[in-house]
């Protein structure tokens, strides 16, 4: 027995040494009696099924350091199911259905999900895997990298809580904590999510994501860049393939001080395309205006706009803010990657304007910036406090939101009202007023021109009513009331004691006062109220352009 005994101790020694070379560099999970958690007998959830041994270069037992674990050493091999795990070394608790196993883990899954790490503690019973360093988690096309992640085969979820990353695609996402299911290949990110693509970044606290259909699922406050467009949302869908974002709850998007806001957003980012619906709202913060309605369009590579369902235009540059609303308005610009851009703004119908100091209606209008005009057709009537002014279309150039002139094309007609029963009236066939800080101080009427002024004399009392016709008056307005009227050349008139005026002379054949039209605020510009039947403008006479005569071979006027 003595001659044995170093023979026994070299054995011993060697056993030693071989284990420490297996498992000194590597770590175990903490259990009682220097046991890995693994040796620790404990009642399963996913039933009964062995883990079986299928290969091993070498295999050790020490009761000493493992009761219960056998060493393995060199191309390890396990199945478990339709799991074959690989690695260097590993031991394994045959009676816990359990093992650790290390160096060039790898743990594939039916030949679709495949598991590699440093280091991975496999339970059984549980179906639990828990990788860890260097871990790679490999489905499809997707690739998850972390450092700790637990996979879960019982419900087919793994999950990380140290920070990972996932790479599908051109799309790759960060976060601290997440967790991913390869049946529904859905994965599900919290706490400092960052989604990165070429043409976009989202940041988030939690997001969804789809690898099957690279769809990301908003549901937390969240923030997207796209180019020059950023875009905040709470909860939607981004379609990263098609770049392309369905976004709820007040969504925002925003480009170059421009905002749009709606109950729900469709974003397109091919063209930077915004559609909002309900209670949608476009805000430019650089120019001071906005619109509102219930639908809206703005296509930002092409300068478009278009917002209808009770669309409101609101120009708030000055210290009183203009209200225009239309069944639709659209808005296109020009020359739009140059210096010289410019826009048109087409508001129909049923068009209602207010501010204070002005009012309008009409049919329809068109804005164009370049020279800052304002037309408005069919019908259009424009009121000033007691000034009213109409035609068959009215022109009105603006300067920084305020009327600098207007010119009334054919049947003009200017009406002032001093009280209920007088009015100063002056109709011709063209009409040009101006303006000086938003009130009216000279009008010039040209063409058959007809007119009813009541004078005051020193004493502000009403002297008589003068009723004058020539080709040329100049009126002139102070405090916006008629100071003096003026005929250029040949003029006939008289004037009618206050008491002697006749009763067809009082109004002009085409006096029409249209008060109960005029929009009394802001919010009576929804509620359209047409003129009395039989007082709209009927269209004048207009010579027709040439038309050729198809027996004859030759151009004739024909007037109707």
């Amino acid at each position: 027995m003595k001659s044995k005994l170093p023979i026994i101790f070299i054995l011993c020694i060697t056993a030693l040494c071989s284990l420490a070379s297996v498992t000194t560099p590597l770590p175990y999970r903490e259990g009682q009696g220097g046991e890995s958690v693994s040796s620790k007998p404990k009642k399963g959830r996913g039933g009964g099924s062995r883990i079986i041994l299928l290969h091993s270069d070498e295999l050790y037992h020490n009761q000493c350091i493992h009761r219960e674990a056998q060493i393995l050493v060199g191309n390890v091999r396990f199945r478990h199911d339709d799991v074959i795990l690989t690695c260097d070394s590993a031991l394994y608790y045959e009676s816990s259905n359990s093992f650790d196993a290390f160096g060039h883990v790898v743990m594939n899954q039916a030949d679709t999900l495949i598991l590699n790490s440093d280091v991975l503690y496999y339970d059984g019973f549980d179906q639990l895997a828990m990788a860890r360093y260097n871990v790679v988690l490999k489905h499809f096309d997707s690739r998850l990298f972390c450092d700790s992640l637990d996979y879960d085969r019982l419900y087919n979820l793994g999950y990380f809580f140290q920070g990972g990353k996932l790479v599908d695609g051109d799309n790759t996402l960060t976060s601290e904590w997440g967790q991913y299911s390869p049946p529904t290949r859905e994965a599900v990110f919290n706490y400092n999510v960052d989604l990165r693509n070429p043409k976009f970044t989202l940041l988030s606290d939690t997001l969804h994501y789809n690898t099957g259909t690279e769809i990301a699922r908003i549901v937390g406050p969240s923030n997207i860049d796209n180019g020059d467009n950023h875009i905040y949302s709470e909860r939607g869908t981004y379609d990263t393939r098609c770049d392309r974002a369905f976004l709820l709850d007040r969504s925002i998007v925003s480009n170059k001080g421009r905002t749009i806001t709606g109950d729900s957003l469709d974003y397109i980012g091919e063209g930077a395309i915004s559609k909002a619906f309900g209670h949608a709202e476009s805000v430019d913060n650089v120019n001071k205006n906005m619109i509102t309605g219930n639908y809206m369009l703005y296509a930002d590579s092409l300068g478009y706009a278009e917002a209808a369902d009770s669309a409101v235009l609101i120009d708030f540059s000055q210290r009183d803010s203009f209200y225009c609303h239309a069944d639709t308005f659209k808005l296109f610009t020009y020359n739009i990657d140059t210096d010289s851009v410019w826009r048109v703004m087409h508001g129909y119908h049923h068009v209602r304007a207010f501010r204070r100091d002005v009012q309008a209606v009409c049919d329809s209008m068109v804005y164009i910036s370049r020279d800052s005009c304002l037309t408005m057709y069919h019908d259009p009537i424009l009121w000033q406090d007691g000034q009213q002014l109409l035609g068959e279309e009215i022109k009105a150039w603006m300067n920084d939101s305020t009327i600098d002139s207007t010119y009334i094309v054919r049947q003009a007609l200017s009406v002032e009202r001093i009280d209920s029963a007088y009015f100063n009236q002056v109709t011709g066939a063209i009409m040009r007023s101006y303006f000086r800080g938003g009130e009216m101080h000279t009008t010039v009427t040209e063409g058959n021109v007809l007119t009813n002024y009541y004078p005051f004399d020193s004493d502000s009392l009403m002297i008589g009513l003068l009723h004058a016709e020539g080709s040329l008056l100049y009126l002139f307005m102070e405090n916006r009331q008629v100071t003096k009227i003026m005929f250029d050349g040949a003029a006939e008139g008289r004037l009618h004691p206050l008491a002697l005026i006749p009763p067809n002379v009082r109004y002009l054949s085409n006096f029409q006062w249209f008060d109960y039209v005029r929009p009394v605020d802001k919010d009576d510009i929804f509620n359209w109220r047409p003129k009395k039947p039989g007082t709209e403008l009927k269209p004048s006479i207009k010579r027709a352009g040439p038309k050729r005569n198809r027996d004859r071979g030759k151009s004739e006027n024909i007037s109707h």
